[in-house]
């Protein structure tokens, strides 16, 4: 035999030596998923998906404005004030994708109306019915909710 041939005889305490390899839990490859979503992450769902998974929740009509950062500055810094003073307010992206969420309820018409008389104006500003982008939102919506105005 070769001196670089393996024997085929093997010690008779390999099998053990084997055994000592397996796997160990403590290194397993995979997370243990969290109990329960933060409300973080419930409040990203998507209302569809939100409903599937946790069955239809009554939740009260809402408005939600979506704006990004304003070119002007001064204008930008009092419709973020206002938006953190929505019953929701969260911001979502950063840098050139920075978006202000702020979401209103019927009985905040007239917040709802001195955010929009701000960041209406600019085209990307998104308005969302129940946190859908519906057809003629600024057109019809929000209208509507200004008959809510008392005055």
């Amino acid at each position: 035999m070769s001196k670089t041939a393996k024997s085929n005889h093997t010690p008779d305490d390999a099998s053990d030596a084997t055994l000592q390899h397996g796997p160990v839990e403590s290194f397993w490859p995979y997370v243990e998923p969290a109990s329960q979503p933060s409300a973080e992450e419930l409040a990203e769902l998507d209302p569809d998906l939100r409903a599937a998974l946790f069955g239809d929740d009554f939740r009260p009509f809402s408005i939600t404005v979506v704006f990004p950062k304003l070119k002007d500055l001064k204008a930008y810094e009092t419709a973020v004030r206002l938006a953190r003073q929505a019953s929701e307010y969260r911001e979502v992206g950063s840098g050139p994708t920075l978006r202000h969420r702020a979401r209103y309820f019927p009985a905040e018409a007239l917040a709802l109306h001195d955010l929009f008389g701000i960041v209406g104006e600019d085209d990307s500003c998104e308005i969302l019915i129940d946190d859908r982008p519906v057809p003629y939102g600024r057109e019809l919506w929000l209208p509507l909710v200004w008959f809510l105005i008392q005055r």
